[in-house]
């Protein structure tokens, strides 16, 4: 039987009674297939469901072979050994021991025919940038990056038939992402990933589009799927304006027959109190017209009702996916204002800013390097999250800043709590009017943080930042397009653009960085800041 999973009736609703899925059908058979939606359309949930992670409300999921799994937000236990993590730490003390003399029948079953365990572990961490890795370094050593790609290297050493990444390039580095694209590349069996990333989706055979609760299939990669669905966008806005101009046809008829109705009806009256002629034919002719004319308005408005219909199915087919609408208040700050000073700065860790770092007006800065090379430690230092080890940090200007894990947001409070604690002086109607521009309309507001979904968490945070007072002057963003959907990072880019205060950006979304207008690039790398040119990273300056 060939690899695949066949999902039949799924039905599956939160337990905040929000439906997700109702009587879904679809397949995925060998190859490599992306599963893109906006958010909160239901990727990771459906994920989740094929992985056995969460149990149908109704329906089946059947999966014909292994499956391997890689949620969006990996945990490791940080007092694991790296062999441990990577599933193989009883085989390799076992062949250790067969090594060392001890000829135990227990180390040959635990064995097996996996001889080559550990050649195969450390060709894998290889391949996946990770040769470094000791596997006997514990999983407290390594950065959230490494720890991805640990988890992945697990998931490639069981050879699973079908493996399920969701957002597997967030907080990759540049080198790192380049491996995982390596490794998708080369898969074997069947694949079905979830991702923002435009390279990887451009390496997939294939595109299932999830749409309120149902999936439509497109042939070929991202960049083809954006192509047909442009052609497909364009054939349904043609077709609203011929519907449009349909119902309007019908309206006038409708209306001019009514007109033609009423004089008749005036008409039949006036020779009827006139008593031009004899009263049975006059009472003939007054129910012969009273019925033509109930047969013509009835034909009107069904014409009327079917070309409304139509309009309505056209317009269903031209996609309005909502996006956020990130309006910045006024945080403009003049050109040779100094916004922060960093001097012989010491951070956690080993990273340091050798000699003195200005910032000066509305000046654009991304902060790139490896993972692990201290990017989100110095961004919290300068937020005063954490103690320099030497030097000096001074922020002359209001300061925001968004971390990479979104752990601004309270799980237990509701959304417009949430909001409301960053601006306790906002209004509770201002408070959701902000939020409403956020997606966060009605009772969406009164979500619970901790059921959102990793968008959803992005965008209550980012309302959160932009509703706190004073707004900030100096904006920081700690990999603000992970988990965020191909709209959302085209409104976040719009928002950015109109921004007058000073930015810093730690990315590894080189497309992003470009479109925000970037004038200053810094590499953390060794434990020292450098500024370095454009062409380095791969534009031209």
């Amino acid at each position: 039987m060939p690899t695949s999973i066949t999902v039949t009736s799924l039905a599956f609703t939160w337990p905040d009674g929000t439906p997700v899925f109702e009587d879904l059908d679809v397949s995925f058979g060998p190859g490599r297939t992306g599963l893109v939606g906006v958010n909160g359309s239901g990727k990771s949930t459906l994920l989740k469901l094929i992985a056995g992670e969460l149990a149908p409300a109704d329906g089946t999921v059947r999966v014909a072979g292994e499956v391997g799994y890689l949620p969006q937000n990996v945990t490791l236990d940080t007092t694991l050994r790296v062999d441990e993590a990577l599933g193989i730490a009883a085989r390799r003390a076992a062949l250790h021991a067969i090594e060392a003399g001890d000829v135990a029948e227990a180390h040959f079953e635990t064995v097996g025919d996996d001889w080559d365990v550990e050649e195969r572990a450390l060709a894998t961490l290889g391949e996946l940038g990770l040769g470094h890795v000791e596997l006997d370094r514990s999983i407290g050593e390594v950065s959230g990056g490494e720890s991805v790609l640990l988890r992945l290297a697990a998931l490639l050493l069981r050879r699973p038939d079908v493996l399920l990444l969701d957002e597997p390039t967030n907080n990759l580095d540049l080198y790192a992402r380049r491996r995982l694209y390596a490794a998708v590349e080369s898969w074997p069996g069947v694949m079905v990933v979830v991702s923002h990333d435009r390279e990887l989706l451009d390496l997939v055979d294939q595109i299932a589009d999830l749409r309120s609760g149902e999936i439509t299939w497109y042939g070929g990669n991202y960049s083809d799927y954006e192509e047909a669905l442009e052609i497909e966008q364009e054939a349904a806005e043609r077709m609203v304006r011929v519907a449009e101009a349909d119902f309007r046809k019908q309206k006038r008829e409708l209306t001019d027959a009514q007109v033609k109705l009423a004089r008749r009806k005036r008409y039949g009256q006036k020779m009827w109190d006139q008593k031009r002629e004899p009263k049975i034919v006059m009472g003939a002719r007054k129910r012969a017209a009273q019925e033509s004319a109930g047969k013509h308005r009835i034909m009107h408005e069904e014409k009327l009702a079917e070309a409304r219909e139509r309009l309505d199915e056209a317009v269903e087919a031209v996609r309005d996916d909502d996006e956020i609408r990130v309006d910045l208040p006024y945080t403009a700050v003049p050109p040779g204002r100094t916004v922060l000073t960093l001097q012989d700065l010491g951070l956690r860790y080993g990273a340091r800013v050798a000699g003195g770092f200005d910032l000066r007006g509305p000046e654009r800065v991304a902060l790139i390097g490896r993972n692990g090379a201290g990017k989100t430690t110095l961004l919290r230092t300068i937020t005063g999250e954490l103690a320099p080890e030497s030097g000096e940090v001074q922020a002359h200007v209001p300061l925001r800043f968004l971390p990479q894990r979104l752990d601004v947001l309270d799980g237990e409070l509701t959304v417009a709590e949430n909001v409301a604690r960053f601006a306790p002086g906002a209004t509770n109607n201002r408070v959701r009017a902000r939020l409403a521009r956020f997606l966060f309309r009605g009772a969406r507001a009164d979500q619970k943080a901790a059921t959102l979904s990793g968008g959803e968490r992005f965008r209550a945070a980012l309302a959160a930042l932009m509703l706190a007072e004073p707004a900030p002057q100096l904006l920081m963003l700690d990999e603000p397009t992970n988990n965020l959907d191909m709209a959302s990072v085209r409104q976040l880019t719009t928002a950015l653009e109109s921004y007058e205060g000073a930015l810093i950006v730690a990315s590894h979304d080189l497309p992003f960085l470009e479109s925000i207008g970037i004038t200053r690039w810094l590499l953390l790398e060794d434990g020292e800041l450098k500024e370095i040119t454009p062409e380095a990273v791969g534009f031209p300056a």
